[in-house]
């Protein structure tokens, strides 16, 4: 009993300490995404007098792939590009950014580096040479092989569903250099990547002036305006 008894305070604790809330919603998003574009697909396709697909089928289409894949591009580029930023830009008075004396990659002993390291760093803290400069930018290296991946799948699925609207209309395929050059490509992604990048700045300027009590994204309720810059509560 005592064992059992542990083994459900063990998973308890990692639920509380591990929020999936976010999981569970993209996985309920993707769900919802492909149920209804299964439905829009075989809707176009009985309007022109096709073949309609099962769902599971669709799962495995380019056309599901790169709906997925467009909006992962844009949001790792949202949040790479916002991690790299705010190494040296700064918004006086947002949590979102640093406190005005840091700016940059900071010394060694703020970021507790090498012999500033803690008992409990990192080994790749601890050490210098390449395994540390690695280890500092690791966070960047993740979110830009991800948006690089799929940025490069989209741009494959893309071409599939582009080349198949060519052939049902009697009309030559392209290759993947044309369509990556081509308005279709850049039209989708320029649409997501200005609203990611107009939702970070919005976001960082309203956290000047707004509060939600209890958020780490918020300063707390009775900070000043200009005040607590990089501090959240």
């Amino acid at each position: 009993m005592a064992r059992e008894a542990g083994v459900r305070s063990g998973v308890r604790g990692f639920v509380r300490e591990n929020s999936l809330f976010f999981l569970a919603i993209f996985l309920g998003a993707l769900v919802g995404q492909a149920i209804s574009g299964h439905n829009l697909y075989n809707q176009g396709q009985s309007e022109h007098h096709e073949a309609t697909i099962s769902f599971w089928r669709y799962l495995s289409s380019s056309h599901f792939a790169q709906g997925v894949m467009e909006n992962w591009q844009s949001e790792y580029l949202q949040f790479a590009l916002f991690a790299l930023a705010t190494v040296w830009l700064l918004q006086k008075g947002s949590p979102e950014s640093k406190p005005l004396d840091s700016p940059g990659l900071e010394s060694d002993q703020r970021q507790k580096v090498g012999g500033y390291a803690d008992e409990g760093s990192p080994a790749w803290a601890q050490v210098r040479g390449i395994r540390t400069l690695v280890y500092s930018n690791s966070l960047i290296i993740a979110m830009a092989l991800v948006f690089f991946g799929s940025w490069l799948a989209q741009s494959f699925a893309g071409r599939n569903v582009f080349n198949q609207d060519q052939i049902a209309h009697h009309q030559a395929v392209v290759s993947w250099w044309t369509y990556v050059g081509s308005s279709d490509f850049w039209n989708d992604t320029f649409q997501n990547w200005q609203s990611e990048f107009l939702a970070v700045g919005s976001f960082a300027v309203l956290t000047i002036f707004l509060r939600q009590r209890g958020s780490p994204e918020s300063k707390p309720v009775g900070a000043d305006i200009e005040d607590e810059t990089g501090q959240g509560g």
